[in-house]
């Protein structure tokens, strides 16, 4: 392997190991931080379906182990407006440049990050009907960009669940939409044998990442936490304007 090579695939490494040690804190927000930093040195097409996968897995972990926690009823108005936002992402990831996708995604990254900073949160369960754009949104801006999470935790608040709830239900969601994800990505030929070699050597990091936000969760004060993320996010936003 070239040595430009192997600091390409140190720095994925490195980028994963940030982005899964957050998903072990907060139990989401891996995509958000591993898509813009990756797509610094890898394409689109690569990125996204390896931090999907990885979600994917790491979701499967999470999910088994509160699945008694998991509230099925808040998920099931997802799916059908999910499914559709998976299939309009593959037809704007085969049909768009991906330069405007990219600087769509930054805009995406720093509003978001705005959204998050200004620590609004609702403050009473709304209605279920609030399913159809945070379903349809999720698996338009998860399949294209990796990053779908937000439309489901800005629900998932919405609902106002405890936090065993919420960690468990975020990650069945993660396991169901992300299945859509992977299948529309097998059909279009986007996982390659290059996908494959990546993904298993970005396993072990994932994992340790989740291992070791899981042991600390604890000690991290949630509104240093949020605060810390939500700048990390815009200046990534950023990086991806002006890339």
């Amino acid at each position: 392997m070239e040595v430009s090579g192997i600091a390409q695939y140190l720095y994925a490494f490195a980028v994963l190991s940030a982005a899964y040690f957050v998903r072990g804190v907060a139990g989401f927000g891996s995509g958000l931080i591993a898509i813009p930093l990756l797509l610094l040195w890898f394409p689109l097409s690569m990125a996204v379906p390896l931090v999907v996968a990885l979600d994917y897995l790491a979701s499967a972990s999470q999910g088994i182990k509160d699945r008694q926690a998991i509230r099925w009823r808040e998920i099931w108005p997802l799916l059908p407006f999910a499914v559709l936002g998976v299939a309009g992402a593959i037809y704007l990831l085969q049909t768009v440049d991906a330069r405007l996708l990219l600087k769509a995604l930054a805009v995406f990254i720093i509003l978001y990050a705005l959204y998050s900073l200004s620590g609004k949160t609702p403050e009473s369960a709304h209605s279920r009907w609030w399913a159809l754009p945070a379903g349809g949104l999720g698996g338009l801006i998860g399949t294209t960009f990796g990053t779908g999470g937000p439309f489901y935790v800005v629900y998932l608040q919405m609902r106002k669940l405890d936090k065993t709830q919420f960690r468990a239900t975020f990650a069945a969601i993660f396991l169901l939409d992300g299945a859509n994800r992977l299948l529309g990505y097998f059909f279009t030929g986007m996982l390659t044998l290059q996908f494959f070699k990546l993904l298993a050597m970005a396993l072990p990091v994932m994992l340790a990442g989740i291992y070791l936000g899981g042991k600390v969760h604890t000690t991290i004060g949630q509104e240093t936490f949020r605060r810390g993320i939500g700048i990390l996010l815009i200046c990534s936003g950023v990086a991806l304007l002006i890339r």
